[in-house]
């Protein structure tokens, strides 16, 4: 049975992003949350603290490699609020103050040309390296405009490849050829907003008549093309995004032919030189054999087009260990897995007989250790970040079966002395072991303590260092938790799937039970747990205050998902039916109606006070959720704040001025409601810099974007 549109919402013109009346009552709601949080020295100074964090000019400039043997990195600090987009040499990253060139100012051009530039990303042209499309998102969108630059001049391109804004996906074939899947008008777009078709597009000629190579449905995600350019193993593949987790690839011949890569639809696959891996999703049977879900297997990518099923299992999971990556050097593969949310590498050498295992040389026992990058085409150098909630990041440099050094080490940016890292299980509703890290003072008696939690699209909350958080929460006296509950993917797909459709409520039960384990161990009471959330961890935090409100003293959710009814209807939310079901079936919207937090709120019962925080410039999660959110929350007499940026796109802030402003809110809401008073911070900063810092401070006294041109 199919279900209509709602028809009694009675917020819907909150959902127009333009209209004069919700953009006055968004003004309203700003001013009201402005004068009464930001007001005083206190809140001056914690913006001005995770400014500097922001800001700091000897934390790590984590490198990208391009195949070129120079070290590129995307910079900003408070000389280069947009950024710089910058290069050097191995022998210059390694000294304390290298020598970059810089290739693009998006200060200046932005100064230049009158835009409002966000930094969205570049693809370099292999091989050669001389030319790079670059996308530039105005305010911070998912929407962006694609433009050629010649990395040699310093310029961009006279009459080169230049999309209009758009969610576009493009990507070199040579240096006269691209693909490109972009918004060719009417019809062109999936029902998730994205390209449906993509073309190959010569220079010199119209885009409009390029040539179609690959078509997708109207109500499929997206599609997609690529160039492998590696010497020797030059492909082309085309496919179709199904859903969310399902996707259809195919080898592109040079005579137009389609040849299916015959893997299961809602597995991942990537080729490499000679060889085909198959990360899995769910169980596969194929030659005899059936492979579980979250194993990763090899095979050589020519045999099996020809019809082999000769697998070799790589990884297979069991009940504590899961896959959280793979990538290749030119010789050999790297493997991430998570135990217990904690990292784990290794090296997988094929030898002819088999793959050779060893342990990946300069991985530390106790930090959360990942990959930042290779370079596949060249060497078996990688870069390794390790980090942990109360340690600084570590960059290391090393070859594999060769040296380890250290390229850089992050400063600490807060006092951590007295501070602890303790993993707990919870006990969820169904009897799962849910895990949770606490960091904070062991010894401290129980207060103001923030949980945070996101639980979708098999996406895992590892152990980080966040500079803001201990700054402006772990030194205030406050403790910090992340919970690692099912739909996210700290253990594999089937801690994912445990976790989707009807059975999403599974995800709230495990933060309700982290929730209650904490008062259980003494390590807060409900009245002083905060808890946030963003995207689908706002979703999160909706359900929290509506089903769980007896268990915290504050909510505060970002950019998030709240109308389940609808939101498939906005944006790119129809993208995320796979993860959370369709409202316009009876039966899925039987199951979304019972959690859907704007069709859950209630007069008459005791909530928390919230505080909703989103953007105008969001083009992925409509900033109607939170709107209307807001509006029936106040309708029904409940204590909600409400700040909507007027750009930063998804992530709700454009630069590190509006992300610190933002922060500084977040962290200010929730520590007034659960300490109940504001609470000054401890000086973390010299006596030399006092003077610098209470400049600052005063600079940072208006909200973002509040006199900004939009």
């Amino acid at each position: 049975m199919a279900l209509t549109v709602e028809s009694d919402d009675a917020y819907l013109w909150l959902e127009d992003l333009d209209g004069a009346d919700a953009a006055r009552w968004v003004r309203d709601r700003n001013a009201e949350t402005v004068a009464a949080l930001t007001g005083g020295d206190a809140f001056a100074a914690l913006r001005g603290e995770i400014r500097r964090v922001l800001d700091a000019e000897d934390r790590i400039p984590y490198p990208g490699w391009r195949g070129d043997q120079f070290y590129y990195n995307f910079w900003t600090d408070a000389t280069h609020p947009r950024g710089v987009w910058r290069r050097t040499t191995l022998d210059q990253y390694r000294r304390p103050e290298p020598e970059w060139d810089v290739l693009l100012d998006l200060d200046a051009l932005a100064a230049e040309e009158g835009e409002n530039w966000v930094w969205s990303g570049v693809t370099v042209l292999r091989p050669g390296h001389g030319r790079c499309l670059v996308s530039l998102s105005r305010g911070g969108g998912d929407a962006v405009v694609v433009r050629e630059y010649d990395l040699g001049r310093r310029v961009f391109v006279e009459d080169g490849f230049t999309l209009a804004e758009a969610k576009s996906d493009v990507g070199w074939i040579d240096a006269d050829h691209v693909y490109v899947a972009t918004d060719f008008g009417p019809g062109s777009l999936t029902s998730s907003g994205y390209p449906r078709t993509v073309r190959r597009w010569r220079r010199g000629t119209s885009l409009a008549g390029a040539e179609v190579v690959h078509e997708g449905h109207a109500d499929d995600v997206a599609v997609w093309a690529t160039h492998d350019p590696t010497p020797g193993f030059e492909r082309d593949f085309v496919g179709r995004r199904l859903d969310f987790y399902r996707s259809e690839g195919h080898l592109l011949t040079g005579a137009g032919e389609r040849i299916r890569i015959a893997v299961p639809q809602d597995a991942k696959w990537d080729v490499r030189r000679e060889w085909l891996l198959v990360r899995l999703r769910s169980p596969w049977p194929v030659g005899g054999v059936t492979h579980p879900a979250g194993a990763l297997l090899a095979t050589r990518f020519d045999a099996f087009l020809a019809g082999e099923r000769e697998l070799t299992v790589l990884f297979r999971p069991d009940a504590r260990t899961a896959l959280s990556g793979h990538f290749w050097t030119r010789h050999h593969l790297i493997l991430a897995t998570l135990v217990d949310v904690k990292s784990r590498l290794e090296v997988l050498t094929p030898d002819g007989e088999g793959w050779r295992r060893e342990p990946l040389p300069g991985v530390p026992e106790f930090d959360h250790s990942g990959v930042v990058d290779t370079d596949p085409d060249n060497d078996d150098a990688y870069l390794l970040a390790s980090e942990g909630f109360l340690q600084p990041a570590t960059l290391r440099l090393g070859q594999v079966g060769g040296a380890v050094e250290t390229l850089k080490r992050a400063p600490a940016s807060f006092d951590m002395d007295g501070l602890a890292v303790r993993q707990f299980f919870a006990t969820s509703a169904d009897g799962t072991r849910v895990p949770y890290f606490v960091v904070g003072d062991p010894q401290a008696p129980s207060g103001p303590t923030l949980l945070t939690g996101y639980g979708g699209y098999e996406i895992a909350l590892t152990p980080y260092y966040n500079g803001a958080i201990g700054r402006g929460w772990l030194a205030r006296g406050g403790t910090y938790v992340v919970a690692n509950i099912r739909g996210g993917g700290e253990y594999g797909p089937s801690w994912h799937r445990a976790a989707v459709r009807e059975n999403r409520p599974r995800a709230y039960e495990d933060f309700a039970a982290v929730a209650a384990d904490l008062v259980t161990r003494g390590i807060t009471t409900p009245e002083r747990l905060g808890t946030e959330g963003g995207s689908n961890g706002g979703l999160l935090m909706g359900v929290m205050l509506t089903r769980y409100p007896s268990l915290f003293g504050a909510v505060v959710a970002h950019v998030p998902l709240l109308d389940m009814r609808r939101y498939h209807r906005l944006l790119a939310g129809a993208s995320w039916m796979a993860e959370h079901g369709d409202p316009d079936v009876a039966a899925d919207w039987a199951f979304l109606r019972r959690y859907s937090p704007y069709h859950n709120v209630r007069g008459g019962e005791a909530y928390p006070p919230v505080l909703l925080v989103t953007s105008t410039r969001d083009d992925r999660v409509h900033p109607g959720h939170a709107r209307k959110m807001a509006a029936r929350l106040r309708e029904h007499g409940h204590e909600v704040s409400y700040y909507e940026n007027v750009e930063g796109g998804h992530g709700a802030a454009a630069n590190n001025e509006q992300r610190a402003f933002v922060r500084a809110l977040t962290l200010e809401f929730l520590w007034r409601k659960l300490a109940g008073r504001a609470h000054a911070l401890p000086r973390q900063v010299s006596p030399v810099d006092a003077t610098q810092f209470e400049d600052e401070a005063a600079a940072l006294s208006q909200p973002p974007g509040s006199s900004r041109p939009r």
